[in-house]
């Protein structure tokens, strides 16, 4: 009897370092999040401050980075465990590494606008026989035109000249030279070409009509991924990171004079213009189910378009975390 106890004092104790050590791998973590200068990082800002103040969850250490070619290497070679990318980037990447990338949570949907300088467009109709300026050529933005165009029975080849520029910046310039032309332009940069261009003004919101179609998807520019081995090897705090982030797009999108300020303290944006844009930068937050059935319709489209701006196929369901 004296051994059995021996025995059981000993597995206790056993036990009891192993929840010990376990308990300190939660606390010890830091989790590693990058972010794009843009509104796909916007919605993050209330958790970078909480993060900053020390009343966050979870340990965090943000990177605030100019392109995607800077964030995606960093994430392959697991310099980094979690990050807000384009949409098909997502897909892209969860292809060529075989499935070493998921997404956690949709977190902006469709951010561009037709805009012009003039009163002549208020619809797709309105754009045929007409030129539009545009940046992302070969990349989401381009193929999101060419489906709506084409959903509105206007042949993107054919009806209307598509001229391309490398940044929505040389848009901007092109159309203040010439103090005329329609454009397809992201936000906050239609706020920051409104303060070139007064007179600019949006004709059409493409986002909304990407919902008038009611095809059973979203037009989505931003999402949450990470390594599916981080998400593995730490449930928990994957867990309370997305119940946080959350909570930071709704603070977000309730608060923008505050959320600007930080928005800019973290080099994202400028406060001036982010506290304009918010509203119409879609920051969100869609996950589970909810997400998996909007990301498919969505890289559905895209794949259609052009099916290397997926990865040449279209993900299969370990793609989708928690759905």
């Amino acid at each position: 009897m004296k051994k059995v106890m021996a025995l059981i004092l000993v597995a206790g104790i056993s036990l009891a370092m192993i929840a010990g050590c376990t308990t300190k791998k939660k606390q010890d973590i830091t989790l590693r999040i990058a972010g794009l200068k843009g509104p796909t990082s916007m919605g993050m800002v209330g958790l970078m401050d909480s993060s900053e103040k020390g009343t966050s969850k979870n340990k965090y250490d943000f990177s605030i980075h100019g392109t995607a070619d800077e964030v995606t290497p960093k994430l392959i070679n697991a310099e980094l465990d979690i990050a807000a990318i384009p949409a098909n980037l997502a897909s892209v990447l969860f292809n060529n590494t075989e499935g070493k990338i998921q997404v956690l949570a949709v977190n902006t949907l469709g951010v561009n606008y037709i805009v012009e300088l003039g009163d002549e467009v208020n619809s797709f109709a309105d754009l045929k026989g007409k030129t539009i300026y545009a940046s992302g050529k070969g990349s989401s933005p381009e193929y999101a035109l060419r489906y709506l165009l084409s959903q509105n029975g206007i042949d993107p080849d054919n009806d209307v000249t598509i001229e391309f520029k490398s940044e929505a910046s040389e848009v901007v310039a092109l159309m203040a030279e010439n103090q005329s032309g329609i454009a397809m332009l992201p936000q906050p940069y239609v706020f920051v070409a409104k303060a070139t261009l007064p007179d600019l003004r949006v004709a059409i919101d493409m986002n909304q009509e990407w919902t008038n179609l009611n095809n059973g998807s979203l037009m989505i520019t931003g999402v949450v991924v990470a390594r599916t081995e981080f998400v593995k090897e730490n449930p928990e705090a994957v867990k309370e990171f997305l119940e946080e982030y959350k909570t930071s797009t709704e603070y977000v999108n309730s608060n923008p004079v505050e959320a600007s300020a930080l928005i800019e303290k973290y080099d994202i944006f400028k406060a001036a213009v982010a506290e304009k844009a918010i509203p119409f930068c879609n920051i969100t937050y869609i996950s589970g189910a909810d997400m998996k059935t909007a990301m498919e319709g969505y890289l559905n489209v895209l794949y259609n378009e052009n099916p290397k701006s997926v990865g040449g196929k279209l993900p299969e369901s370990g793609f989708y975390y928690g759905a």
